[in-house]
């Protein structure tokens, strides 16, 4: 049964849907925590000890935070792959180009795509960056996120690189909260204008929240 359902393009969506929820959850519980750099190095460096230390003593050290890693691993592979194989299906149904284009098609539609593969090689740079290390452009500091965050806003493409890729992710929040919607059958004609107003203003509060903090490290409110 479970694999007849993800052979079907109602089942990839509905993975689709769970997926991106999940990862939106996880988004919201992380601009929260982000926005936290604004009342200083202790607060924020206390916050990401305690990320490492949920569930003690219960759940040995960072096994919480290890957890939460995979689960959101989970979701991203199962986004990316339902939504390539989605996206092949359809190119092989529909091998030439319409010949006229939605007029009405919204830019974050148009650009679902190539949002996708954006934020998918973002991923990889910001864990590269922010979690091993590996390309930190200054010294990377275990158990000190504040003065890392602060050295890679302190680049210019590490600004140029977040920014871009959080106003893909609000354009990918957009019209993916809405979408989700229709395939979870919460969406109907009486909740339609409702669901792409929560849809923006999420997309917007996320897209402010995480750019809030590079701007805050440029303009020197967060040093």
């Amino acid at each position: 049964m479970a694999r007849t359902m993800w052979d079907s393009s109602v089942g990839k969506k509905t993975v689709m849907a769970v997926s991106g929820v999940i990862m939106l959850l996880y988004l919201v519980a992380h601009v929260i925590g982000n926005l936290k750099i604004f009342f200083g190095a202790e607060e924020f460096n206390r916050y990401g000890h305690w990320l490492r230390t949920v569930g003690e003593p219960f759940m040995h050290y960072e096994w919480t935070l290890w957890l939460v890693r995979i689960v959101l691993l989970v979701a991203v592979v199962a986004h990316a792959t339902s939504a390539y194989q989605l996206s092949r299906r359809d190119i092989k149904a529909r091998p030439s180009k319409y010949v006229h284009k939605k007029p009405r098609a919204s830019y974050a539609t148009r650009t679902m795509r190539w949002g996708g593969v954006i934020l998918g090689l973002f991923i990889v740079w910001h864990v590269l960056d922010l979690t091993t290390g590996t390309v930190h452009p200054g010294g990377f500091q275990e158990g000190h996120p504040y003065q890392n965050v602060v050295d890679t806003f302190s680049t210019w493409y590490g600004n140029v690189v977040y920014i871009a890729a959080m106003l893909a992710l609000g354009l990918h929040i957009r019209h993916g909260f809405w979408s989700a919607a229709q395939t979870l059958g919460v969406g109907s004609r009486t909740r339609d204008r409702a669901l792409k107003t929560i849809a923006n203003v999420l997309a917007l509060l996320l897209t402010a929240g995480f750019i809030a903090v590079p701007v805050g490290v440029m303009t020197g409110v967060v040093s």
